[in-house]
């Protein structure tokens, strides 16, 4: 059976051959470059050449963690860098658009955040910019290469459970947002902030839906400004259909983060490791059953990599090869207007009460 998912597992190997390593500059020195970014990119090799932050004694002392060599005094000093020719953006959603188009017009090649801006306007002008000026910019929507969801892509790519008819997320868990002071002020909070993540994933499999709705609420008393409860229907061309149920006001200890993809020859059904203890996380499960592979019931795929940090070297790696072989990553900006176009979709729905057309 292991035979079975060697073309599986080769699919969803991230790998960043000699010639596409470019010199990175990171902006920004937050927790997620700390134990994500940083640890990603050393993990394939990738030449990280400085790191700018506001706090300059945090930037040094993860610089002085993960052995950059250089901390930059400010943007500036960082964009004149010429030896620098990727920026990795990872600051405040706020402070994105400001930084990425500052690279664009430096001559860097940028990955940004998701979202890749606060509104779809904003994030089209950013692509439009990096058109003209002949840069590549894609966004860091890195569960698109979380081994499992990997994984469940390839399998419905290559036939095992047939013509694909549902998607589901299903995520129930318990979430602090007040490590974030910006999020807790956001009136837009779990879908942009948080479900966007599967949102894309699922037009990495399924493609755009044609029509959207989506229901939200908050809890009595919260501090968040936003929603923290979300149901999202997404209709598509062709009958398929997803939903999102996602609450993060889960107080009673038992969290759930799964996801299922249903076709007319099978299913595929897993676990999202990272939310039942996170940041630190647990590996993905995932299982298949197929009548077209065939599986012989349920049958799990070895997952070993973890969502944080094994998938954010996956869009580093998607604009290397863009850069490299003229080959779009699979999340550049252009490409990525999809998923925020979706976010605001269904913002729509929730303002409206009612189903919104794409």
């Amino acid at each position: 059976m292991l035979d079975l998912f060697v073309p599986i597992a080769d699919e969803t190997r991230i790998s960043v051959p000699a010639g596409h390593r470019r010199p990175i500059a990171v902006a920004g020195a937050g927790a997620i470059v700390d134990v994500a970014h940083l640890p990603a990119y050393r993990s394939h090799d990738l030449p990280v050449r400085g790191i700018y932050d506001l706090d300059r004694g945090r930037a040094e002392e993860v610089a002085a963690r993960h052995g950059v060599p250089r901390v930059y005094d400010s943007l500036d000093d960082l964009l004149k860098d010429e030896d620098v020719e990727v920026v990795d953006v990872a600051v405040v959603p706020h402070a994105q658009p400001g930084i990425a188009r500052a690279a664009l017009e430096a001559g860097k090649h940028v990955l940004c955040q998701k979202p890749l801006a606060p509104d779809l306007a904003e994030a089209r002008r950013l692509a439009g910019l990096a058109e003209e000026r002949d840069r590549r910019l894609a966004v860091n929507q890195q569960l698109r290469w979380d081994e499992g969801i990997a994984a469940a892509r390839a399998m419905v790519r290559a036939g095992w459970i047939g013509t694909p008819t549902a998607m589901s997320f299903t995520v129930d868990v318990d979430t602090d947002w007040s490590g974030w002071s910006w999020l807790v002020r956001s009136e837009r909070l779990e879908i942009m902030y948080h479900s966007i993540h599967y949102l894309d994933a699922v037009r990495s499999i399924l493609g755009d839906p044609v029509r959207v709705f989506c229901a939200a609420s908050r809890t009595p008393g919260q501090k968040e400004a936003g929603e923290s409860r979300t149901m999202s229907t997404l209709l598509f061309e062709g009958g398929a259909r997803a939903i999102l149920h996602v609450n993060h006001e889960n107080r009673t200890g038992d969290p759930r983060a799964e996801f299922r993809i249903d076709g007319d020859e099978g299913a595929i059904r897993g676990t999202l490791g990272l939310l039942y203890d996170y940041p630190h996380g647990r590996p993905d499960t995932l299982e298949v059953s197929s009548s077209a592979a065939p599986t012989d019931g349920w049958t799990a795929y070895p997952v070993t990599e973890r969502w944080i940090p094994g998938a954010f070297a996956g869009p580093m790696a998607g604009l290397l090869r863009w850069i490299a072989e003229d080959e779009p990553s699979p999340t550049a900006a252009r490409e990525n207007l999809g998923t925020l176009g979706l976010v605001e979709a269904l913002y729509e729905s929730i303002n409206s009460g009612e189903a919104q057309a794409l």
